[in-house]
């Protein structure tokens, strides 16, 4: 398989881009931080007045690159029309190196999304629409037929987070795909929204939760949604990135790391049985893709994915080897690198 790189300047764009817009989220602080420390793990808060009374918004996971951000606040924003000058200048750089672009339906459904605060409480995009952003992430060429998309914008998001996060969306999903053309989908046997229809394409929005044993919809109360649980989702959602979808000057959104989505995708492959075997047939694909590229790039990453998926047992390793044994050069680069 040939793998084929963007040139230096469109990586670098790509960099700038998101360090622009990162700094674009952190600008907005109003009130003080505060940490809160929930299972192990602290998250930051702002924490500000309105009237006689306070509020707090989440702000995301304690990192130094966040309280970095933050405490340039006030500089941040002062420089906030030249920012956004440049996030403009820096997606038409990017279109004009070939870096294929959001679709309308998507992009302003996302952009839509980032606003109300999703992507912010812990929601991340999975599927084909987040594997179309790993060309900005690993600066790779994609071809259309890579990035052909299933129809699917599917958004995941751990329930536990949602429940301890105490904040949620600023306007609520349904609300912002009613705007949208979007018409809810009702389970057969569950009565809950997970999953919504545009009336005018065949787009589908869905809304996911990891599971640990029965598949199940549940509320998610940050996101102000309810969810399908799916098992082998916590693996893929644990620890993402941010990424930039290049619609317009570019909306922030958080994606699976690349390394923990091709392995995923070696995993779902082989659940897909039936009027599923094409899905499977792309899952494949592109595991095989990402594999390729970060069996020379990251290395040590990949190895940590693939051995992390490894030992969480007998049916992890069955599922990962079954599809595997379809990949032979797949297993063969993952071989090289164990």
């Amino acid at each position: 398989m040939e793998i084929v790189s963007h040139s230096r300047a469109a990586s670098a764009a790509y960099q700038d881009l998101l360090r622009l817009h990162l700094g674009e989220a952190a600008s907005g602080l109003i009130g003080s931080v505060e940490a809160r420390h929930r299972n192990g793990r602290t998250y930051l808060y702002e924490r500000y007045r309105i009237g006689t009374e306070m509020k707090s918004r989440y702000l995301g996971e304690d990192q130094p690159e966040l309280r970095a951000r933050l405490e340039r606040a006030q500089a941040l924003k002062a420089e906030a029309e030249a920012r956004r000058k440049r996030m403009s200048r820096l997606t038409a750089i990017l279109r004009a190196e070939g870096l294929i672009t959001t679709d309308r339906q998507t992009g302003s459904l996302l952009m839509a999304f980032a606003r109300a605060g999703m992507f912010r409480l812990g929601g991340t995009l999975v599927g084909t629409a987040a594997y179309a952003l790993y060309q900005g992430e690993l600066g790779v060429r994609m071809d259309l037929e890579e990035l052909a998309q299933t129809g699917d914008i599917d958004v995941a998001s751990p329930a536990c987070l949602s429940v301890a996060l105490g904040d949620r969306v600023i306007e609520d999903p349904a609300t912002i795909l009613s705007s949208l053309k979007f018409d809810p989908v009702p389970g057969i046997t569950d009565r809950q929204v997970w999953r919504w229809r545009q009336s005018h394409s065949e787009t589908m929005a869905e809304f996911l939760t990891p599971a640990f044993g029965e598949e199940t919809v549940r509320p998610l109360p940050a996101l102000g949604v309810s969810a399908q649980a799916l098992n082998y989702l916590n693996y893929l959602i644990a620890d993402p990135i941010p990424a930039v979808a290049l619609y317009r000057s570019g909306v922030l959104v958080q994606v699976p790391r690349p390394e923990r989505y091709a392995i995923h995708k070696l995993i779902v492959a082989d659940r897909r049985k039936g009027q599923d075997r094409l899905k499977a047939r792309k899952d494949r694909a592109q595991a095989a893709f990402l594999v390729a590229v970060l069996s020379e790039d990251r290395p040590d990453e990949l190895l940590e994915a693939y051995e992390h998926a490894l030992s969480r047992g007998p049916r992890w390793r069955d599922r990962i080897g079954a599809s595997l044994e379809l990949l032979p050069e797949t297993a063969a680069q993952l071989k090289a690198i164990a």
